[in-house]
């Protein structure tokens, strides 16, 4: 999948949608572990199919994961120093505005809150990357974002063979196809150290709950809006029963 190198996308609030205090709220973990102890706990009847605990926390995850990799979309095309890095930064642009677009249609469909800023945890992610230069850069940047992208693509194969929300299936089916090519582009950067990668997967820091969750947004706080690059190539979310349309979200 090819990208326009003019591509860079920008992040921009759009204040259209409003929170209301009926919004089933995420819960108090989230990043890189379970997210409850109860997570098949249906917390909610819809015509897409009962609503669990994990299918909720997974809607948040996809969208907390695009409001810091997206930027580090545009950092990578700033800063990294081949060709492969920033092929990977435009693959990033246009896969988490997609992801974005299709978190933000589903959300209120399912009364489900999102958030506005990623957690802390992803915050010093991209504290860690964007204060390195240089090949420095092109490794940590490469090695970080296909550590988190192999964690959460764990999570999809799991939201993927148990929900039973349509809608949830349908973002799990997007996300799938965006993640592996993200690892796939990162792993094409030729930087990653796949042992390093395997190990921080398996055994992630143990953190705080508050570093591992995005706050919580103001009742009517703008949406937050990761918008597409110049000339998208990822294919909008199929919503059941919802004509397929050319326009991304």
């Amino acid at each position: 999948m090819r990208f326009s190198r003019n591509a860079t996308g920008t992040l921009f609030v759009g204040g259209a949608l409003s929170l209301t205090i009926v919004a089933l709220a995420y819960p108090a973990m989230l990043g890189l572990d379970k997210v409850s102890t109860a997570q098949d706990r249906v917390i909610a009847q819809t015509q897409w199919g009962p609503l669990t605990e994990q299918d909720r926390d997974f809607v948040v995850k996809v969208r907390a994961a695009g409001l810091w990799e997206y930027p580090l979309g545009n950092v990578a095309l700033q800063k990294g120093t081949t060709e492969e890095v920033k092929e990977a930064g435009r693959h990033l642009l246009d896969g988490h505005a997609a992801l974005d677009a299709a978190c933000r249609k589903i959300a209120p469909m399912l009364n489900i809150t999102l958030p506005n800023v990623a957690s802390p945890q992803q915050q010093q992610f991209v504290n860690q990357i964007q204060s390195s230069s240089g090949k420095q850069f092109d490794a940590t940047f490469a090695n970080i974002l296909r550590t988190t992208h192999g964690s959460i693509f764990n999570t999809i194969s799991k939201i993927r063979s148990t929900t039973k929300n349509s809608l949830v299936r349908s973002l799990a089916d997007m996300a799938n196809d965006t993640v592996l090519d993200h690892m796939t582009v990162m792993e094409k950067t030729g930087d990653v150290d796949f042992d390093q990668a395997l190990f921080q997967q398996t055994t992630p820091p143990k953190l705080p709950q508050s570093d591992m969750t995005p706050p919580v947004p103001q009742p009517g706080e703008p949406m937050v809006v990761l918008s597409p690059p110049a000339n998208p190539t990822s294919t909008p979310i199929a919503i059941p029963g919802e004509s397929s349309s050319p326009s991304n979200g």
